[in-house]
């Protein structure tokens, strides 16, 4: 899955789409790369990011949508918000699509009504609070793997309730979102957990703090821990990867396949 920022304010600013031009060629350079899917964002959700009237966000979006339908018109494309309005105008300007939700829904009490109507992917990341206040938030009464397991297991039933099929649904752990740095790599560890309940499992930890932080360095060097990280996703279940990179994380995933085959095929040789 392929970041597309349509916003000013992304943590990683080799992101950002500032014009048109920048917002084509960066959806040209993904496609061309390999990206089985382009996630378009009009809301930056890093800590402490400033609030995007639903307007604005809409704006940011429909210019990405379209112009990812005109670079061509059967991409695969997610739309990130957490707001049900932008994502029922996504769908009904451009079609069924997938939505990426950071608050599993939490954030607007519509999104699963609206899903559920469409019966459009959903992908429900776990996260306690909003961008504004989720790095204050992480605090949890058991080890954070078990906290988002359970989570999870509580919002699939809501999911079914509300009328979303359970083949719809994408899990996301959510790292970097009311999750301390150790917190993050406790939730790495137990990631198979997660796989474990039986639906497709993102991972989005693409030049993410986890990473700059824990090696003094910033966003733009963090490509070799990211790529270590994902590697470590596709081991533990992980079937989709979010990420800045493309290019980098196709290649991950080729050698990641062509591995995981010959390791059976050796194993049966023994």
């Amino acid at each position: 899955m392929a970041i597309v920022n349509v916003t000013p304010d992304s943590f990683y600013d080799g992101s950002r789409t500032p014009d048109e031009g920048a917002l084509e060629r960066r959806i040209a350079q993904v496609m061309a790369e390999g990206a089985s899917i382009v996630d378009v964002g009009g809301y930056s959700s890093r800590p402490g990011a400033d609030p995007v009237p639903a307007d604005e966000e809409w704006r940011r979006v429909e210019r990405g949508l379209r112009a990812v339908r005109r670079l061509d018109g059967r991409a695969v494309v997610s739309v990130d918000t957490f707001r049900s309005e932008v994502a029922e105008r996504a769908i009904e300007a451009f079609g069924p699509l997938i939505v990426n939700d950071i608050s599993a829904g939490e954030l607007d009490g519509r999104m699963a009504s609206v899903v559920a109507r469409y019966d459009v992917p959903y992908i429900a990341m776990h996260m306690k609070g909003d961008p504004q206040t989720m790095q204050s938030l992480t605090d949890y009464r058991r080890d954070i793997v078990t906290e988002v397991v359970s989570y999870f297991e509580r919002r699939i039933e809501r999911f079914a309730e509300a009328g979303i099929r359970r083949e719809r649904l994408i899990l996301d752990p959510g790292f970097g979102f009311a999750k301390t740095l150790e917190q993050n790599y406790e939730l790495l560890a137990g990631l198979d957990r997660l796989a474990a309940l039986g639906l497709p499992v993102l991972a989005g930890l693409s030049r993410k703090s986890m990473i700059y932080r824990l090696l003094d360095t910033a966003p733009g060097e963090a490509l070799a821990g990211t790529i270590a990280l994902g590697w470590e996703c596709l081991r533990q279940g992980a079937t989709i990867l979010r990420v800045h990179d493309v290019r980098e994380a196709v290649d991950t995933v080729r050698i990641f396949h062509t591995y995981r085959q010959n390791t059976a095929l050796w194993q049966t040789k023994r």
